[in-house]
């Protein structure tokens, strides 16, 4: 079931020339759990994402979103639920070969419109992507007062493995 576009926000990519071959986007299913944890993987390797056990890509797929090329998923995101006020984006992933194309502006999109679906306040995310995030919408809450901070208590090489051995 291909669902319509959400670009409610900024899509950069909305412009360009479609490519040779169709995307579809739709609601994630528990099916495609091993699809999506394999497309996570490499993110992993690369220490972009830290590593989600099977359970935790379970809890998330409930609000989260697949992109898919002849029913091969290339891209994934969710939004999780904290409160009504908060919801995060998270485990946004697009396969290499189709980077670049509007993929992951059209899954945060559809993950900002669930959220919003079921009255969320505000969603924030944490990427490497400053850039990307405020060209969809995403910026500062307070900018001149407050700031995300955070304390690691264990190193990602620490936590990664010991998600490996929960596998």
């Amino acid at each position: 079931m291909a669902i319509e576009s959400a670009t409610p926000l900024n899509n950069p990519k909305a412009d360009e020339t479609e490519p040779s071959y169709e995307i579809d986007f739709r609601p994630a299913l528990d099916e495609d759990i091993p699809a999506i944890q394999e497309l996570l993987d490499s993110y992993v390797a690369q220490k972009k994402l830290l590593r989600r056990t099977r359970q935790e890509l379970a809890m998330l797929v409930s609000n989260g979103f697949v992109a898919t090329v002849d029913e091969k998923v290339v891209g994934f995101s969710a939004v999780e639920i904290y409160s009504r006020k908060l919801g995060e984006i998270q485990c946004l992933a697009v396969e290499e070969g189709y980077q670049g194309q509007g993929i992951g502006s059209e899954l945060v999109a559809l993950c900002v419109q669930r959220a919003r679906e079921k009255g969320i306040m505000e969603v924030m995310a944490i990427s490497s992507s400053e850039h990307f995030l405020r060209k969809l919408g995403f910026d500062y809450a307070l900018p001149d007062q407050k700031r995300a901070l955070f304390f690691q208590l264990r190193s990602r090489d620490e936590f990664s493995k010991e998600s490996a051995d929960e596998k």
